[in-house]
């Protein structure tokens, strides 16, 4: 199905012309998206996945458990469908050390982590700024912070040319809109945000995210900001209450798809291929995240009981488990801080964790050791991070 989704300028960059693409705004029109036959099946399987991802987080003692790795997880993907190379290991055992081999990427990913943290909590404050073209600026800001790109105009809706592939306008694979285009394009997205419509919030959160993309509206971190918008929507209209999702792994599994099915919605006008594929990702994604949180439920029950039976069990060991989801690369100052408890018996339930195998030793030094939670790593990451 063909429809115009909307309109090319021609554009002056670098010395050669370029045909930019300034895209309609939303909803779909002429024809508009209907969800009905495949497209209805899909959405009514990945709305259950997302239920079914709801509920298993609801049922752990604390979400904290599952938060602190899966928003990590959606970091760490995020970012190396742009390219970096940091693993979700690298990331925690930077923050618990202040130590990192790739420290460059390791920033861009916890980079990503405050980015999200900050938005949520405006959304969550009564105070705080509304979902909002603001709100990404700022998280924006937080994402090039000290990281590759931070030249880039942090914060600051781009006023120059921008393109997507290739060396120069002229090669490239996609121009967006003119800079001139792009604060109206961004006025009428955020309008759509908020206004009132048939089509389920699913699938808008798909169009949002193509027509951000399709806007490009910085120099530089689109892609991480664009996947970032995805996880505000869904908490803002009530999907998700926590940002349980980490939809970048079903984008990277397919990302040659990924980047034909946007050049299609700008080429062809196809919507419904789109939000096919969106929704086909959103319930292996959530569908993944089940059974991840069905996995470190039972692992950390398993790893409760060995404590108890051992002959000599204490109740910093018991606590200390508890906290180890959150925290899962430790030090011993670190754990004495969470338990509140002097550096001695804070060493002996590290070391009863260790002769466990709940715990591993990373470092091999004799001082300042670190130790981590080595199979709860293990079922966030797979292959995959």
């Amino acid at each position: 199905m063909d429809r115009q989704t909307g309109r090319y300028r021609i554009t002056s960059t670098l010395g050669e012309q370029a045909r930019a693409f300034v895209p309609h705004p939303l909803p779909p029109v002429d024809p508009p998206l209907v969800i009905d036959g495949l497209t209805a099946e899909l959405h009514a399987g990945a709305q259950a996945a997302l239920s079914r991802l709801a509920v298993a987080g609801s049922m752990l003692p604390d979400t904290d458990w599952f938060l602190y790795g899966f928003v990590r997880k959606e970091a760490v993907v995020t970012s190396q469908i742009e390219g970096t190379q940091a693993t979700l290991r690298d990331v925690v055992t930077s923050e618990a050390t202040g130590r990192a081999d790739r420290p460059d990427d390791v920033q861009e990913v916890c980079n990503y982590v405050a980015a999200l943290t900050h938005a949520r909590g405006q959304l969550a404050d009564p105070r705080g700024l509304p979902l909002s073209v603001r709100l990404l600026r700022d998280s924006h800001r937080l994402l090039m912070r000290g990281a590759r790109g931070a030249d880039k105009l942090p914060g600051e809706i781009r006023r120059s040319q921008n393109w997507i592939g290739g060396s120069r306008p002229g090669n490239s694979r996609f121009v967006p809109p003119p800079p001139e285009d792009v604060p109206a394009a961004l006025a009428a997205l955020e309008r759509w945000w908020h206004a009132d419509s048939d089509l389920p919030p699913l699938v808008r959160a798909g169009l949002a995210h193509v027509q951000f993309e399709t806007i490009h509206p910085f120099l530089d971190g689109n892609g991480r900001i664009g996947r970032l918008l995805i996880a505000l929507l869904l908490e803002h209209w009530g999907l998700l209450d926590q940002p349980l999702l980490y939809l970048s792994l079903a984008f990277k599994r397919a990302q040659s798809d990924y980047y034909a099915r946007l050049d299609a919605v700008r080429t062809s006008g196809d919507w419904e291929g789109w939000t096919r594929f969106f929704l086909a990702c959103v319930r292996q994604a959530a569908d993944d995240g089940v059974r991840a949180a069905r996995r470190l439920h039972v692992l950390v029950g398993r790893h409760r009981r060995l404590i108890i039976a051992h002959e000599r069990p204490t109740i910093a060991a018991v606590r200390l488990l508890d906290y180890l989801p959150s925290h899962p690369v430790v030090t011993v100052s670190q754990a004495a801080a969470l338990l509140e408890l002097t550096p001695p018996p804070t060493r002996k339930a590290i070391e009863l964790l260790d002769s466990l195998g709940v715990l591993r030793e990373i470092t091999g030094n004799r001082r300042r050791r670190a130790y981590v939670y080595h199979e709860y790593l293990e079922i966030l990451t797979g292959d995959d991070a």
